[in-house]
């Protein structure tokens, strides 16, 4: 495949710490903050509504606020809370070497990638950078894929997706594209089983070998 299309949090970047803590300090307005930021994991990957209604039950009004608070703490602080998995960048250039072309595809909104991806010197690999609009109105993995392969008239039979959970796979079989799920990230075996993802590679280097097959 040339077009690689990449997930950001938990595929090119650990965002523990900043998302974490932003979904904590929005808790917090609820008095419903917990007391591990351990236990805020699930919250990396999946679009912020639909996270803060599932383990939250929180109604329309209320995921309102959480994000509205969620974003205070994470457009100032928690945006670069935040740190490159070790051999990103090599593997990046390496696939360019390669006449790779390489895209971002995430639900964090495109204003906060474009500054991550800034911030550590990321920008520069990508051909295009795509992400959730700030209103919501594109925010799940599905609708941003498919936004990218309109936008860079792309086939779908030359693509694929790394990333880490299963929005990330479901996403991309949405769209007919196979999908690599990588496991040093925030998903687990049995869920890309589950939903059947294409590849499973357990680290960077298991991941730049299979995108380069056949090179």
């Amino acid at each position: 495949m040339n077009n690689i299309l990449f997930d950001l949090d938990g595929t090119l970047t650990d965002p523990f710490l900043g998302i974490c803590s932003a979904v904590n300090y929005s808790l917090k307005y609820f008095h419903k903050e917990e007391e591990h930021l351990e236990d805020l994991k699930k919250f990396i990957g999946p679009p912020l509504d639909v996270s803060y209604r599932e383990y939250y039950h929180m109604n329309d009004n209320e995921i309102e606020i959480a994000i509205k608070k969620y974003r205070e703490y994470f457009g100032d602080i928690g945006l670069f809370e935040n740190e490159v998995y070790e051999g990103i960048e090599e593997m990046l250039q390496t696939l360019i070497d390669y006449h790779k072309n390489l895209y971002i595809c995430t639900s964090k909104p495109y204003e906060y990638t474009i500054r991550i991806l800034e911030h550590f010197h990321l920008d520069s690999y990508f051909k295009g950078i795509y992400g959730a609009t700030m209103s919501g109105s594109r925010k799940y993995k599905k609708d941003v894929i498919s936004y990218c392969i309109d936008k860079e008239n792309l086939d779908y039979r030359d693509c694929i997706m790394v990333g880490d959970r299963y929005h990330d796979i479901e996403g991309a079989h949405e769209n007919n594209i196979a999908c690599v799920g990588v496991l040093y990230g925030y998903g687990y075996i049995e869920e890309f089983k589950e939903y059947q993802c294409d590849y499973i590679v357990e680290n960077i280097q298991e991941l730049t070998q299979l995108l380069l097959e056949g090179e």
